[in-house]
């Protein structure tokens, strides 16, 4: 548990809660969640719903508190892919009570870290609501930068499919358009939260919160988009890059059929003479040079012929 307040301006760490501050849990134990809910008197439903990794975004308005459900960009290691990293989201539960904002969740996200450096400026943290809106706010910015980043290493895999033949950049593709799979759906049901928490009465009190949520939602449409048109991109290249590795692997066996024939010439007419059959020039002391100068002229002329139909 990390407690922090804003003080003269500046993001303070604390030992106790107080009044006005942030609470962020990063995995906590039940023990800790159940000892937390008695001293803010909160359910402990609320702080245990986002550490299940498969819960979906929501609303959720008690008398006491406001539980938000949203799904986080996430890096976590992957031995699938060349870089050790896979991208994913997390759930992130985020409860508002009257005295205090709650932030929970089952590992440690780059959204709240740049919060917890203070990164962000302007922000307080006993005015819960701005708290709460610009973190949603953040959370959109973020899904677009984490996208840009799989388009630059699509990109980089894309290159290096064009002189592959091997699967492991068609595999690490597959990753990444999985993983905008992932960011597609958490982005639409992110969506969701954030049309309902517009229609709320405590961010509309505050021209100043809805603008902000506004501009959430104008970046979480735009993350959407973003989602949807790299991984149709992603879609098209893997089936394109699959036929180009087919294609390759083609034009592979074609050069070694082709390398066989020339190899193939001596050892055929090298054949035919070693049975007992009279070798031209054989009582000539040059007769031996002759025949292999011979043999390798009808196998040049042979992989010229191959060359021009462009088979070697």
């Amino acid at each position: 548990m990390e407690i922090y307040k804003t003080i003269n301006e500046k993001l303070i760490t604390l030992d106790k809660i107080e009044d006005g501050a942030w609470i962020n849990l990063i995995s906590p134990s039940h023990e800790e969640i159940i000892e937390l809910a008695k001293i803010l008197d909160i359910e402990e439903q609320s702080l245990m719903a986002a550490l299940d990794t498969e819960e979906r975004p929501r609303i959720e308005i008690e008398d006491r508190e406001i539980l938000i459900i949203v799904d986080v960009p996430y890096l976590e290691k992957s031995t699938k892919t060349r870089s050790g990293i896979s991208y994913t989201t997390l759930p992130l539960g985020i409860v508002v009570t009257p005295k205090n904002i709650i932030t929970i969740a089952s590992a440690e996200v780059s959204l709240l870290a740049t919060f917890k450096t203070g990164a962000h400026k302007g922000i307080v943290t006993s005015k819960k609501t701005a708290f709460l809106l610009q973190m949603l706010y953040r959370n959109a910015a973020n899904y677009l930068i984490y996208l840009r980043n799989i388009e630059k290493q699509s990109k980089e895999w894309e290159t290096e499919l064009y002189k592959s033949m091997r699967n492991s950049e068609l595999l690490a593709i597959l990753e990444l358009e999985k993983s905008l799979v992932y960011f597609s759906t958490s982005l639409k049901t992110n969506e969701s939260v954030l049309e309902r928490l517009s229609r709320l009465s405590i961010v509309k009190q505050h021209p100043d919160d809805l603008e902000i949520l506004e501009d959430a939602i104008i970046e979480n449409k735009q993350a959407i988009e973003m989602a949807k048109i790299y991984s149709d991109v992603l879609s098209v290249v893997m089936d394109v890059f699959a036929s180009v590795i087919s294609n390759n692997f083609n034009i592979l066996m074609k050069r070694l059929t082709s390398i066989t024939i020339v190899m193939a010439v001596p050892t055929i007419l090298s054949g035919i003479w070693g049975m007992n059959v009279g070798v031209p020039l054989e009582h000539s002391k040059i007769g031996f040079i002759a025949v292999i100068s011979f043999i390798m002229l009808i196998s040049i002329i042979v992989t010229l012929i191959l060359r021009k139909k462009e088979l070697l």
